[in-house]
């Protein structure tokens, strides 16, 4: 285990610096697994005191801390809270009032220091000019540390948020950051008016990607332990499907959703295409196309009036099927074709498939390949070269398409599906008990999911759910996490209600069920996104 465990950090807590919307997901993704958000935020809070502790004996020293309402405010109050327990003479000022806190967390622990009272002073601030006087006690304080504004900020510093910073650059003594200085942005490094100027940045848990080149503001950087477990990253969880979830707009039409177009069905199987293009429509895509041979589409054509079909004459997908007029018009409407579901395993269909890509390459359009188009690829050995690509094989198709066995364990199975990755330039699902996502480069595993969920038809739901995201301009590697999390969640929720005895139709139904269960973590998301314009008043 211990091995295994230090073969995973390569692709978690890896010298990688984190995006604003990374570091978000891993947040909720170890509350998800039991890590509860007041008890990162302890950590954090506790590591800033260490940290100023390990620089300066803090007993009887003047301590000043400025802090915004959101949760990195939180973090200072946890701060101010150790720092007085080792004798520091501690002052909290809030840029705001308490009820302008934004999280239970933060207010918590600002409860917490204002019944400190023998220890902690408490202070509030409502407007720019109540700053001015307290300049003597920020300047003449031996350590000031900037809890304002973490992740959140976006644009110029605004009042009174501006003339705090400028206030605390004046200070003489020890400045302190917590996360990323005040007026930073953590993404891209750019830098507001009045930024503050650190001595010291406490970051959590890893780096951000807008610190290159920014050590004039940041100043020495240290990188805190808060408890966030590996497998917070390497696990899919409710902050990766958060992060790319969008509110719609009143104003939108379904072309501004995507149009998914899914190329299947056979004389055997005309259920798959349609299971897939249901799926793409709950997972939010604006309109569905079905292409299949005239063998399977009125067939489709009855399983349910959302659906968008094109007959395509033959009963295979054949060089003849991708030549028709009418395919080609549905190509030109597309955003994602997702090809394989149903498409039944021969020589015409090896051929259909290759006729299909090169007409998916002039469009430049995404393409997914499931099921017996992955047999067809492997067969056909086609250029894929500049393709936007997603392969998502079951052990056996991987073993068509790279010739050999997927180790029965989970670095193997991680070996193996970023190979296939590597080999082909795309992302890869390898699916299976533990099902791993990978563009060759990150990796996640899926962990939802369950026995049942070994029935015809589950793969093309998951397969549609790909294609959904993907039609709303999601990048693929995120499409894939998201889709695994979200098919195995409602084969979960099956399982829930039928035990062991459902279909893929039963786990269709229970998409749209998966999804809204994320409500909650939905509003953890927003929360923690929230841009923090600097008005408190």
């Amino acid at each position: 285990m211990r091995s295994l465990s230090k073969y995973l950090l390569r692709f978690t807590a890896s010298e990688e610096a984190l995006t604003v919307e990374e570091a978000r997901a891993i947040d909720i993704n170890a509350e998800f697994l039991g890590v509860p958000r007041k008890l990162l935020m302890e950590n954090a809070g506790r590591s800033v005191a260490e940290a100023v502790a390990k620089r300066m004996d803090v007993e009887n020293k003047k301590i000043v801390i400025l802090a915004g309402t959101g949760n990195k405010g939180g973090d200072g109050f946890v701060a101010a809270r150790h720092l007085a327990i080792r004798g520091a003479k501690v002052t909290v000022v809030l840029l705001g009032s308490e009820r302008q806190l934004t999280t239970k967390e933060a207010r918590m622990n600002w409860k917490a220091i204002k019944n400190m009272d023998l220890s902690v002073q408490t202070l509030t601030v409502q407007d720019p000019s109540q700053l001015s006087e307290l300049e003597d006690l920020v300047i003449g304080a031996d350590v000031v540390v900037d809890a304002l504004i973490g992740t959140g900020l976006r644009g110029e510093l605004r009042e009174p948020v501006r003339s705090a910073v400028e206030l605390m650059n004046k200070s003489k003594g020890l400045k302190v950051a917590i996360d990323v200085p005040t007026g930073l942005n953590p993404d891209t490094g750019e830098v507001a008016r009045g930024v503050f100027k650190a001595h010291v940045t406490i970051t959590m848990h890893r780096a951000k990607k807008g610190f290159m080149g920014r050590e004039e503001y940041i100043g020495e950087l240290e990188i805190a332990d808060i408890g966030i477990p590996l497998e917070a990253e390497l696990y899919i969880g409710p902050g990766d499907v958060m992060s790319i979830l969008k509110p719609r707009k009143a104003d939108t039409h379904k072309y501004d959703y995507g149009v998914v177009l899914i190329v299947g069905g056979s004389p055997l199987y005309a259920g798959a295409p349609a299971l897939a293009g249901m799926a793409a429509l709950k997972a939010g895509a604006g309109l569905a196309f079905i292409a299949s041979p005239s063998s399977a589409s009125p067939y489709i054509k009855g399983f349910s009036p959302d659906l968008i079909v094109i007959p395509l004459r033959g009963d295979w997908v054949d060089e003849a099927a991708i030549s028709d007029e009418n395919l080609k018009r549905a190509l030109d409407r597309a955003d994602v074709v997702a090809v394989g579901p149903g498409l039944g395993f021969n020589e015409d269909t090896v051929k259909g498939l290759g006729a299909l890509l090169e007409e998916v390459k002039r469009r430049e359009l995404k393409v997914l390949i499931d099921a017996d188009g992955l047999k067809a690829l492997g067969r056909g050995g086609y250029d894929v070269e500049g393709l936007d690509l997603v392969l998502t094989p079951h052990l056996g198709e991987y073993r068509a398409l790279m010739g050999e066995e997927v180790p029965r364990n989970l670095e193997g199975a991680i070996e193996a599906a970023r190979k296939l990755a590597a080999k082909y330039k795309a992302v890869a699902i390898l699916k299976g008990h533990r099902s791993v996502v990978t563009d060759g480069r990150r990796v996640k595993v899926n962990r939802t999911g369950n026995a049942g969920m070994a029935v015809g038809g589950v793969g093309d739901v998951l397969s549609g759910l790909i294609a959904g995201f993907m039609a709303q301009r999601v990048e693929a590697f995120k499409a894939c996490v998201a889709a695994s999390f979200i098919n195995g969640r409602a084969g979960d929720l099956a399982a829930n209600e039928k035990g062991y005895h459902f279909t893929a139709s039963d786990v269709l139904f229970m998409v749209p069920y998966a999804l809204k269960e994320l409500e909650p973590w939905t509003s953890s998301y927003a929360e923690a996104s929230a841009p923090f314009k600097g008005e408190v008043y």
